[in-house]
């Protein structure tokens, strides 16, 4: 095989299967039918090739999709999706039934996903949800997908953000009780995310991010009447940021209204302290538009804004339109970010 020199690289995007319990293998078939991605990019599927086919014939979904090893991606050429087989698959996953094999099948196709993007095999990877629990009883030690992808991408600061058309929320804390997170909202902490938000949305296109950040507390604490956290910690941020690293970032803001705002288009990004401070904003302004982006990785990673959803899985009746939305935006930002490269040698030169 050889590389068409001749016209436009589309970005090669791997799309993982997530876990095969799940709707991942449905919404992942169903994604890969949409003449807008065959536009937009050359889709590289990974994970197990018989699960794929065993669901893709269940469902009654288009399937066939020609198998390369993992070697040969760099070189493909065509239009069409294929896939990189990453195991046997052939233990017995029932659809919305807890399994170590499950998995294990959900890790490995990451593993294989991250390698391919840092060998530069595939430009971007979008991932299909896994389940929490069965990745717990795989072995794995890592809760979610962005401590699993930190880890093999040795990035020791990623950071959670979701894009919603142009709104876009980073996550101060991420998987941890609300009292953890609470107690995890330090000055470097805000200072340590912000620095990453303001970097890795330039690197995606954005020549100078306007950021805002919410308040920890009710009414961002009332000046200390409703809680210290905001002006002991938040705020000295905020100045630090602004004063030694010349980023545009104020607040902290209450919550209750920032988000709108910066739906209104008065900012480009949200810093949230908590899990679902961020996400019940970005879920009920852009649910199923919304596209998960992990920041502070060498990597370009997008994700659905949803779960594996078991209660359906295996139904035929799962909605594409997230993963469709992670891997149109992973060929964008794919682009953004040659752009943002050759904006940068221009300016050295």
């Amino acid at each position: 095989m050889t590389t068409d020199s001749e016209s436009p690289e589309k970005p090669r995007v791997g799309i993982t299967l997530g876990d095969p319990a799940g709707i991942g293998p449905e919404i992942v078939l169903k994604s890969v039918a949409e003449r807008c991605l065959l536009e937009a990019c050359r889709p590289v599927i990974i994970g197990s090739a018989l699960q794929l086919h065993r669901q893709a014939e269940l469902l009654g979904l288009p399937h066939g999709f020609q198998s390369y090893p993992e070697n040969d991606i760099g070189l493909l050429t065509g239009e069409a999706p294929v896939i990189v087989d990453t195991g046997p698959g052939d233990h017995d996953i029932r659809w919305g039934a807890l399994s170590s094999h499950a998995g294990q099948q959900a890790v490995a196709a990451v593993e294989t996903a991250v390698r391919l993007c840092l060998s530069g095999s595939l430009d971007a990877v979008a991932t299909a949800p896994l389940n929490k629990e069965a990745l717990q009883m795989s072995g794995s030690p890592y809760p979610g997908h962005t401590e699993l992808l930190a880890s093999l991408c040795n990035a020791p600061t990623p950071l959670m953000c979701f894009f919603a058309e142009h709104l876009k929320v980073f996550l101060l804390t991420v998987h941890l009780s609300l009292a953890k997170a609470i107690a995890a909202i330090s000055k470097e902490k805000v200072v340590e995310s912000v620095r990453i938000a303001d970097r890795e949305l330039r690197r995606f296109g954005i020549a100078r991010p306007r950021i805002a950040v919410a308040g920890l507390n009710p009414h961002a604490g009332e000046h200390g009447l409703f809680g210290t956290e905001d002006q002991d910690e938040i705020e000295p941020a905020i100045i630090e940021c602004r004063t030694r690293h010349g980023i545009d970032v104020n607040g902290p803001y209450p919550a209750d209204t920032i988000f709108l705002r910066a739906w209104r288009r008065e900012f480009d990004a949200v810093a949230a302290c908590y899990h679902d401070q961020g996400l019940i904003a970005v879920k009920c302004l852009a649910f199923g538009k919304a596209v998960n982006v992990t920041l502070g990785l060498p990597i370009i990673r997008t994700s659905v804004d949803h779960g594996t959803a078991f209660d359906i899985a295996g139904r035929g009746v799962a909605d594409p339109q997230s993963m469709v939305e992670a891997i149109l935006l992973g060929a964008k930002l794919v682009a953004q970010q040659k752009s943002h490269s050759k904006s940068k040698e221009i300016l050295s030169t």
